[in-house]
């Protein structure tokens, strides 16, 4: 069995003063753990706690039905699967609990349009508020007006500067970003057999989660394949962030022609360098990333470029949520932090991950692609 020094990587422990380890000999034996392990850490350092922990009693249930709470979904961003998937969770789960959803916002990235959301949504006077912040500083402020109004704030991986769990929100919840970009780094490892050039590309803000990948591909890449070389590093701001991983992709390729593959921080960015790949004519391109996309699932199951990614649980962190938020209502004692292992997905367990990721079955796109 790989141990957790293992898969967190040789530059990661030393940097949190642990003793190095060997690489992992096995990229397919470390994908499988995991799959039952959390690497991540909480935004201010905390353990992860299952989400198979939070739970509510049929009792608990009744006592927030009788409430007749209200709650509105602040999110980042819109315009992905993933967030769609949030959302679904969120909503199947809250009305299993009785709680009506009175707005779910799209910020498209934007700081101000999330103040302006949060702003708004507070003159509705909702008993929850389910968010994901678009920066941390920019939004602080909106947030801690809604706590110090008495409302119940439950985050999805991103917490505003400053705030303190059990006193400024009730907990925070994500997939374990960290285990997913050592995932796609394996994932990257077993596509080339160990040995190659690649390149970067990565999100340039100050975003916890997206950085937590970044940090643990490469640290991934770097300790465990020594013949691995990573010679190009560019980073996205959005908000087209398919149109800049194209462009960045594009640059890449240009200087570097040998290149083997490149890894992309979601999918929608991973959209963009398979755009670059095509007209660039580099069919053998290795592409690894993060996040179940439909276009990027098509792509895999096309056996495409995209050899295989990491992918976030996104439905159930929102039913996990949700229940969080019923913690807050009941004034339970949550955990700070909540987290879901990472789920590596090639094609041969594509049709599987999806119905794991999203709670559905694959979409035609996806199955028709299969043929």
């Amino acid at each position: 069995m790989i141990n957790r020094r293992t898969l967190l990587g040789t530059a990661a422990l030393l940097a949190t003063g642990l003793a190095a380890v060997p690489a992992a000999s096995d990229p397919a034996e470390a994908l499988a753990e995991l799959q039952t392990t959390v690497l991540s850490r909480g935004p201010n350092g905390e353990e992860p706690a299952p989400a198979s922990d939070v739970t509510l009693t049929e009792d608990e249930l009744q006592q927030i039905r009788d409430m007749d709470a209200t709650a509105a979904i602040v999110m980042h961003y819109g315009g992905n699967d993933w967030s769609q998937a949030q959302i679904n969770g969120l909503e199947t789960r809250f009305e299993e609990m009785g709680i009506e959803v009175i707005a779910v916002t799209d910020a498209g990235f934007k700081p101000e349009k999330q103040v302006a959301d949060l702003e708004t949504i507070m003159a509705q006077s909702p008993d929850i508020i389910v968010s994901i912040p678009t920066d941390p500083v920019a939004t602080a402020s909106a947030y801690r007006a809604a706590s110090e109004a008495g409302v119940h704030l439950v985050f999805m991986d991103n917490v505003p500067s400053g705030f303190v769990a059990g006193e400024d929100y009730i907990a925070s919840v994500s997939a374990d970003n960290y285990g997913n970009g050592v995932a796609a780094a394996h994932l990257m490892a077993q596509a080339l057999d160990g040995a190659g050039e690649i390149g970067l590309v990565y999100h340039a803000a100050d975003f916890f989660v997206t950085r937590q990948r970044y940090d643990a591909f490469k640290a991934t890449i770097e300790s465990d394949y020594p013949e691995i070389e990573i010679v190009a590093e560019q980073g996205i701001g959005g908000p087209d962030f398919s149109g800049d991983a194209d462009r960045a992709a594009n640059a890449m390729l240009t200087s570097n022609p040998g290149l083997d593959g490149i890894w992309a921080v979601w999918d929608v960015p991973a959209e963009g360098v398979i755009a670059a790949a095509r007209a660039s004519g580099r069919n053998d391109l290795v592409i690894t990333t993060i996040d179940l996309g439909e276009n990027v699932a098509i792509n895999m199951a096309q056996g495409g470029y995209v050899y295989g990614l990491g992918a976030q649980r996104p439905y159930d962190q929102g039913v996990t949520e949700a229940t969080l938020a019923g913690y807050g209502l009941l004034g339970k004692e949550a955990p700070a932090f909540v987290a879901l292992p990472a789920l590596p997905v090639t094609r041969d367990t594509l049709l599987d991950g999806w119905e794991t990721v999203y709670a559905s079955p694959a979409t035609d796109n996806i199955t028709n692609s299969m043929d």
